[in-house]
């Protein structure tokens, strides 16, 4: 970028650098509406607007009403207490030992429960269920059955729910899952939804997640904790070294 001139208002140069500038303060779902050629004509009009009504302000002195004094004391008080919160919690720092050391004590948090992931076809009637496995075990593709005959939104995916764990589905459909072996096609299971068939496409045992894969969340988590305690404890001496009277 040449951080070409785009405007110019009494002097004050509007640059391509002031329009990205002003783009990354928007937030981040919202940038989109902007990063068009028509978005940057209005994020452009909005900085020559500004720069107009500051210069009108300032010719009408209004930076000397009382109302504004106050806003701007505000804000002073507000940014120079955020800033020394971030100053102060920026010492809390977490070492790699003490990751590990966490890791090790507490291994039982990063367990990766037994997992499987099933196709299925949903019917309300079980003769039109038994129907359908028939069909599947004469050599009809599941995935296909299920388009045609399942009620269920996931017809539209073939049937495929996806991974999930214990806990996730109702009793007598988990049940069934996880009884399965890779590749196996169950009888019909009734449920409070009706009847299902279900095909086991893959399993996923127990695992401990290792330290790589974990040490971030770890660390942040660590950081976090740290955070709240010297933000508390700054705030209990604090109290002690300056009177505070509760009405």
């Amino acid at each position: 970028m040449d951080n070409k001139v785009l405007a110019e208002v009494l002097g004050r140069k509007i640059t391509e650098q002031d329009l990205y500038n002003t783009l990354s303060r928007i937030p981040a779902e919202r940038q989109a509406e902007y990063r068009t050629e028509e978005g940057m004509k209005q994020l452009l009009e909005q900085l020559v607007s500004f720069e107009l009504i500051y210069n009108f302000a300032m010719e009408e002195k209004f930076y000397e009403d009382d109302l504004y004094k106050e806003n701007v004391e505000m804000m002073k008080k507000e940014l120079l207490t955020q800033h020394t919160i971030t100053k102060v919690l920026s010492k809390a720092a977490v070492k790699e030992e003490e990751m590990k050391n966490f890791y090790e004590a507490n291994k039982e948090m990063f367990q990766e429960k037994e997992s499987v992931r099933a196709r299925h076809i949903l019917v309300a009637d079980l003769n039109e269920a038994n129907s359908i496995h028939e069909k599947i075990k004469n050599g009809l593709d599941f995935a296909e059955a299920a388009v045609e005959y399942s009620t269920c939104p996931s017809n539209q995916r073939g049937g495929d729910l996806g991974f999930f764990t214990r806990g996730q589905m109702v009793p007598e459909f988990e049940a069934a899952a996880f009884a399965l072996n890779v590749g196996e096609v169950s009888e019909p299971v009734k449920t409070q939804f009706g009847y299902h068939i279900i095909k086991l496409e893959e399993k996923k045992p127990a695992a401990e997640k290792d330290y790589e894969a974990v040490k971030n969340m770890i660390g942040n988590n660590l950081v976090n904790q740290r955070q709240n305690a010297m933000y508390l404890n700054l705030v209990n001496d604090l109290k002690k070294k300056y009177d505070v009277e509760y009405k």
